[in-house]
């Protein structure tokens, strides 16, 4: 089971994979008689919950990388943006 797993996961990229697609090799790898349905079912479960965590995984690191980007850039956010539009107004409403 374990080659067969280290096999899969490397070959079909448990992230990419959707659930559908896993189900329809493993099934496949079933009715072969190379895994049990038991075997096969338990396999796609672990496949989904490690793809899960690799996204988010991924997810941070992207977060962490943009707010460096920020920090060492002069990129603005969002919020900079909106509170600079609000302080013009209140500037130009002081203004007339």
């Amino acid at each position: 089971m374990d080659m067969i797993k280290k096999a899969l996961y490397f070959g079909l990229g448990a992230v990419s994979l959707t659930r559908e697609k896993l189900e329809k090799v493993v099934d496949e790898l079933a009715e072969k008689g190379e895994l049990s349905h038991e075997e096969a079912r338990q396999f796609i479960d672990d496949a989904v919950k490690k793809g899960q965590e690799e996204k988010e995984e991924m997810h941070n690191l992207i977060r962490q990388e943009i707010g460096k980007l920020r920090k060492e850039s002069s990129m603005v956010t969002k919020s900079d943006l909106e509170a600079l539009e609000n302080r013009i107004k209140e500037l130009e409403s002081k203004l007339q």
